[in-house]
């Protein structure tokens, strides 16, 4: 009887938290410093990966199976999703656990359920372009006086298309002026 006092007592100063964890990102929450911030968020983050970790098969098991060749592809997704699956649980229930450890902010996994190992969205590189001098004349002084600043100039992109199968034409031969005088 004592310890479901002790639990009870937990439960409520959780739910006592909670309405902070909505104010920022949950992720964010519990990797706070500040102890209200991360107990809340533990918890709550804790809960979410427990509960949602068997959508981690079926998500990777569909993106493997498009990406690759069908049955290898579904099996890779299948052996990888169950991975991710079992690793998004023990987040989760080391989180539930352990959320009121003061310094101590678990071992979270990926927000996306495509890759539950990579801690940052992949960010593709900015594209760099390259700058030529342009010359400007302006129209009010004379034309030896001219401006130079660079303009950033964007990629061609060309798209390949198949060529189309040659039909055979009728060739029509055109006749020059010269064809009509005797030689």
């Amino acid at each position: 009887m004592k310890k479901l006092k002790v639990w009870l007592a937990l439960v409520i100063c959780t739910c006592l938290l909670v309405p902070q964890v909505f104010a920022k990102d949950i992720w964010e929450l519990a990797s706070s410093e500040t102890y209200k911030e991360k107990t809340g968020g533990m918890f709550v983050r804790g809960l979410i990966n427990a509960a949602t970790s068997p959508v981690d098969i079926l998500v990777q098991t569909v993106d493997k199976t498009k990406s690759g060749p069908p049955l290898i592809g579904t099996l890779t997704g299948m052996a990888g999703g169950l991975g991710c699956t079992a690793l998004r649980a023990g987040s989760g229930i080391v989180d539930v656990a352990l959320f009121w450890v003061p310094d101590f902010n678990g071992f979270p996994v990926n927000k996306s359920y495509h890759n539950c190992l990579c801690d940052q969205p992949e960010v593709s590189q900015p594209v760099q372009y390259a700058q030529q001098p342009v010359q400007y004349v302006s129209p009010v002084t004379t034309p030896t006086t001219m401006i130079s600043e660079p303009i950033p100039q964007k990629p061609i992109v060309t798209v390949a298309a198949e060529p189309e199968p040659a039909t055979p034409q009728h060739v029509v031969k055109k006749h020059t002026a010269y064809d009509y005088v005797k030689k």
